[in-house]
């Protein structure tokens, strides 16, 4: 069996969810493989074993932060809620959206290349910005004529969104604290980065599917050099998840919350969708389900079995009440 879930936000890490189903699967007669997934939102460097690095970057809001950040047999990998997440500027209320910078995923980026990173990965998800990437630019040198650009490096942004540079101000910009006067400032500064980017690199971002993510921090690397790729394509690939899935007899993925993003890029739609390729059960779990969106395969809910305060404050005993529930119902193959 494989276990490859992505993170419950706020309650439980995605290695937390694996370790717990496949914990409880062993207990039940299974072969359990746990892989936790990311669609290049938080949880990016769990799949990758955790941080084994740490650097002082320019925050969200100006100040400085600790940032972890991962480099392992020349990969680096870069979440950027460790720079400029919206947790780091204390959410929605305690953010500036107007302020809200990415100069510090240039700061981490700047550092993988001085480290001789031969591949950087950098996850999008959970930021607090709408600059454009502007700040992230700055902090490369980038907009200077003579910045050499990413040299060898193949950099790999990794998202999970549709939306395109100019229309991330309406679409997340409310999300990060942004009222209706501040979202027009923030798309009308939008536009004015897009030309900028236009008149250094000759390319438009928001032609890009996906340029809106993090702000327009997607965009503004995809023109800069860098690939723009759907998160969870490129981390199953890098964890050879269909070879995984061909080899179990059931796949358990899940997520904390069910919506119809769910199956729009994101970790629980691209498992479902491979193992229906390879012809594999599959189950999910959830922390919580919109009961209007229908997966095709078994949903099951900590809300529903376990009572919504359980599912929150205690997530792990909540998981494993559910999985030996799930998993009674099934035959482990010998």
């Amino acid at each position: 069996m494989l276990v490859a879930p992505d993170k419950f936000r706020g309650t439980a890490t995605a290695a937390d969810v694996a370790a717990e189903v496949a914990e409880v699967a062993v207990g039940l007669g299974w072969s359990a493989v746990a892989l936790p997934l990311s669609d290049g939102g938080e949880g990016l460097l769990d799949v990758f074993g955790g941080a084994d690095r740490s650097s002082t970057v320019t925050g969200p809001l100006g100040t400085p932060v600790t940032a972890r950040w991962l480099l392992r047999g020349g990969r680096a990998v870069i979440e950027a809620a460790e720079a400029c997440g919206l947790l780091l500027a204390g959410g929605a209320e305690g953010n500036d959206p107007v302020r809200a910078t990415s100069a510090g995923v240039g700061d981490l980026i700047a550092e993988a290349l001085r480290a001789g990173a031969a591949e950087i990965v950098i996850g999008l998800g959970g930021s607090a910005c709408t600059d454009g990437g502007a700040g992230a630019l700055d902090a490369l040198g980038a907009w200077s004529p003579d910045w050499p650009g990413f040299g060898a490096t193949r950099v790999t942004v990794c998202c999970d969104v549709d939306t395109r540079y100019v229309d991330a101000a309406r679409v997340f910009g409310p999300q990060k604290g942004a009222g209706a006067d501040e979202v027009a400032h923030l798309e009308s500064r939008l536009q004015d980065t897009r030309a900028r980017l236009r008149e250094r690199w000759g390319l438009d971002p928001h032609e890009l599917p996906g340029s809106g993510a993090a702000g327009g921090l997607g965009g503004a690397l995809a023109v800069a050099g860098a690939e723009l790729t759907r998160g969870i394509d490129h981390v199953a690939d890098l964890v050879d998840l269909e070879q995984a899935i061909a080899a179990a007899d059931l796949v358990i993925t899940g997520e904390g919350r069910l919506d119809e993003s769910s199956l729009q890029g994101k970790v629980v739609g691209g498992v479902i969708d491979r193992a229906e390729a390879l012809g594999v059960p599959a189950v999910v779990i959830v922390g919580i389900a919109d009961p209007s969106v229908r997966v095709g395969v078994p949903v099951h809910s900590l809300t529903a079995t376990c009572g919504a305060a359980a599912a929150l404050q205690r997530t792990r005993e909540s998981l494993r009440v559910v999985a030996a529930d799930v998993l009674a119902r099934a035959q482990p193959t010998a």
